[in-house]
């Protein structure tokens, strides 16, 4: 059954947090942002539960502070239908957040980041430093470009170039490495853990794409950002602890995700591959280069389906 706060007014910004048996990272997630010093604005959070089997989403209902929703999908319909299932429950913010459920916010960084937007009309949408709990270092996804096969094919197969010329945007273009990440600026995309935007924005570009059931739809979001003209900004001030992969275990971090989850997702971040470049990027390249090109797609989902079985 949903527990729903209602709001008088409007936010001034709306966090959706789509869970899926997140554990106690939920839970750690809503406290840290009843921790956050953002009381000069009006914030609501919608918890967003994609039919977990774990007790997440009861235990986070013990949470209590104004302005928190706790709904539920019609099913596990993934990320971006779940995420896009949340807008049915904000009250007409300025600002949306969507966040992550394994992240920590930190206490200035909401306030921050609407502060940040209030200042600078030019941009549209922005994320913050996103840090990984494992490593205590920027995850790099936060500030990426898109993955063409000149980015993707040094990132992989770089033959040590990328170091030897860390300067270079030709070499280092899937992560943007050439740039000074210590201060504000324009990126192509960011990771879907922490994405802010003008809700006008997000109404124009039609927000998630549900051909993405998980991964690649961050991707795909920031590409119709960059194509319909928005700008996308990455902000260091502010910052936000991952633990990634707690629900769908694809990564380092120790999660709950069964080998069957761990499967399902290594096949979904190739498939999310499939239609990026089908969708986005293939009609640019010739017929010889779509055929390189899906086969590397075909290669990748084999290497990934045997460390998700075996490893």
């Amino acid at each position: 059954m949903a527990l729903i706060k209602f709001m008088t007014k409007s936010p001034d910004l709306s966090v959706i947090i789509l869970n899926y048996n997140s554990g106690k990272y939920l839970k750690d997630c809503l406290d840290s942002i009843r921790s956050s010093d953002y009381k000069k604005y009006s914030i609501q959070v919608i918890v967003v539960d994609n039919a977990s089997t774990d007790q997440s989403f009861i235990q986070a209902q013990t949470i209590n502070f104004p302005n928190l929703k706790f709904v539920k999908s019609p099913g596990n319909i993934g990320f971006s239908a779940g995420n896009n299932y949340g807008l049915k429950f904000i009250d007409n913010p300025r600002y949306i957040l969507f966040l992550n459920p394994d992240t920590v916010v930190k206490p200035n960084t909401l306030a921050g980041m609407i502060d940040y937007l209030d200042k600078n009309p030019q941009v549209d949408a922005a994320t913050c430093d996103v840090i990984l709990a494992l490593t205590g270092k920027t995850q790099l996804e936060c500030h990426r470009g898109f993955p063409t096969p000149n980015n993707t094919f040094w990132h992989f197969f770089g033959f040590g170039l990328p170091k030897i010329f860390p300067k270079s945007k030709f070499f280092n273009g899937y992560f943007l490495g050439h740039l000074d990440f210590s201060q504000t600026q324009q990126i192509e995309c960011c990771v879907g853990a922490f994405v802010m935007l003008k809700k006008s924005v997000g109404d124009k570009v039609g927000w998630w794409n549900e051909k993405y059931f998980m991964y690649g739809e961050d991707l795909d979001l920031c590409f119709k950002l960059k194509t319909s003209n928005f700008k996308l900004y990455f902000i260091p001030d502010f910052k936000i602890i991952h633990y990634q992969g707690v629900s769908s275990g694809i990564k380092k971090t120790k999660s709950s995700a069964s080998r069957e989850t761990k499967i399902r997702s290594a096949v979904a971040t190739t498939n999310a591959m499939k239609i990026f470049y089908k969708d986005n990027l293939l009609k640019n390249y010739s017929p010889v280069w779509q055929f390189i090109i899906w086969q590397g797609i075909n290669l990748l989902i084999i290497f990934r389906l045997f460390k998700a079985k075996y490893l």
